[in-house]
């Protein structure tokens, strides 16, 4: 199993920006492959962002330019840097990982327990 700890959440005005943590520990998680999703108010789970563990990257139109995701070298950290965010960005955001990438992130066995991201 792999345990994963979302940090960095918070409080942040309309084009600022922000950096959300995910701190993974547990079984051979530096070979899985590690995403974000988000959940908005009345909202289903929204796909943001993954990483594989070739480094390759991936992520949603709604924050395609704005928002970067990133893996220290021992990936045992995931980055979620939040850049120009907007209102519409308000959500719960989980940092989610699985061994199997060719699953769809949905499907993706560990999720983290969120943290709240308000845009204003």
């Amino acid at each position: 199993h792999v345990q994963l700890v979302e940090s960095g959440g918070g409080s942040v005005q309309a084009g600022g920006s922000l950096r959300l943590s995910c701190a993974a520990s547990g079984h051979a998680y530096s070979s899985y492959c590690m995403g974000w999703f988000r959940q908005a108010p009345g909202k289903g789970a929204e796909w943001i962002s993954s990483i594989r563990s070739d480094g390759s990257t991936s992520y949603a139109n709604s924050v395609k330019g704005r928002f970067a995701i990133s893996q220290e070298n021992n990936k045992a950290t995931v980055y979620l840097q939040m850049n120009s965010p907007k209102p519409e960005d308000t959500a719960v955001y989980y940092c989610v990982a699985d061994s199997n990438c060719d699953k769809p992130e949905w499907e993706y066995d560990f999720w983290g327990q969120g943290t709240q991201v308000t845009v204003s």
